[in-house]
């Protein structure tokens, strides 16, 4: 089948609002998904598959109008749209429970797979949870994490704009990558006063949806978006959260989905924390900073580096990998570019070598995106 059938094919099945668990009872039923599209609508009522809500969808007389609308938004620069059928589609997204049949993407597509850290929190923050949120955001994305977020106002925001903050320090280097998901179709920001911002992910990073364009913000929209955040990252991290925050949902379902989940203390008279205190009475990891959440990460982070994509070499090769990286490294610092340059590597594969020499403790990431070894 060639990528557009399967795009089609996706998109038929997300404009009926088909959830994921569902696509077995379709595959099992009708033997398979191209059998279950070219089946009658007669066929789809007797199976009893579909919600009476879906079963209006599916024979939408302006279904076909919307999926051809998706497919031509796909063709215009830096936009596509990944089902859960293609390689690209996020591995670790797909071992949630109820993982989106596909996500609409306007930026860099290959940053989904990449080892993500989410970092989430209360859209009021004080100043000093903003700055917290960008100095970690801007840590982690220093050195090779993706940071992930939604694009909020408060501690979304900060995360983001530190993410970015890594990646402006040299206008070379291609570390400092953000990815925002979104509660709305593509075609809209919201909070609009975030439009400036959304623009510069977009271009540096990724901006991503599992809702069709034109979608609106609504609210019920915003707590079922944050099992993608957490669903994409290997960790989450709270800064800033009240009892009642929306940010406890991310935290929880993050929990649901096994992933590590980390919060930052506050003063105890501050009710803008209390959340975070709550999250860590729970189990949730005290952290204070960036390194604190790469030491609990680290074998975690082996596993997703050498799973992922754009990951580092096997395991069988990366210890002749690494040394071969080592010999390139002193202890005065070295840039990325320059690293690039003498071993001949890709940046993601380099960002990942890094990484995990940075763990090991063999190499330490510096400001502008400078490197140096430690022993």
């Amino acid at each position: 089948m060639s990528d557009l059938d399967t795009l089609k094919q996706g998109l038929n099945l997300h404009f009926a609002q088909v959830r994921f668990k569902q696509i077995a009872q379709i595959e099992r039923y009708f033997g398979s998904l191209e059998q279950a599209l070219a089946a009658s609508d007669s066929a789809w009522q007797q199976s009893q598959i579909l919600t009476p809500k879906q079963m209006e969808k599916w024979l939408d007389a302006e279904k076909p109008k919307k999926v051809d609308q998706a497919i031509e938004w796909t063709q215009q620069p830096n936009q596509a749209i990944v089902t859960w059928q293609q390689s690209h589609y996020p591995p670790l997204l797909k071992q949630i429970s109820d993982p989106p049949l596909l996500l609409y993407v306007r930026g860099d597509i290959q940053l989904l797979s990449q080892p993500q850290l989410a970092i989430v929190g209360s859209r009021n923050a004080s100043k000093t949870g903003r700055l917290i949120a960008s100095d970690f955001a801007h840590y982690l994305a220093s050195v090779g994490l993706v940071v992930t977020s939604g694009l909020a106002s408060g501690i979304d925001k900060a995360a983001h704009e530190g993410a970015l903050k890594a990646l402006n320090a040299d206008a070379n280097q291609s570390s400092g990558t953000t990815i925002a998901v979104v509660a709305t179709g593509l075609d809209r920001v919201y909070p609009a006063t975030n439009r400036d911002l959304a623009r510069q992910i977009a271009e540096s990073g990724a901006m991503i949806s599992e809702y069709p364009l034109g979608v609106k913000p609504l609210a019920h929209h915003f707590p079922q978006r944050n099992r993608i955040i957490s669903g994409l990252s290997v960790g989450t991290l709270v800064v800033e959260a009240a009892l009642k925050s929306g940010s406890l949902i991310t935290a929880r379902t993050a929990l649901e989905q096994d992933r590590e989940v980390f919060a930052v203390p506050g003063s105890i008279h501050n009710p803008q924390v209390k959340g975070c205190h709550q999250l860590i009475r729970q189990g949730a990891k005290l952290v204070e900073s960036g390194q604190d959440i790469l030491e609990e990460l680290s074998a975690m982070l082996q596993s997703e580096l050498n799973f992922s994509e754009v990951s580092a070499p096997a395991a069988s090769q990366q210890n002749k990998s690494s040394g071969l990286l080592m010999k390139h490294l002193d202890f005065d610092p070295i840039g990325l570019d320059e690293l690039v340059n003498l071993t001949g590597w890709g940046v993601a594969q380099l960002q990942a070598e890094l990484l995990m020499l940075e763990l090991q403790g063999e190499v330490e990431a510096l400001s502008a995106g400078r490197w140096r070894r430690l022993r």
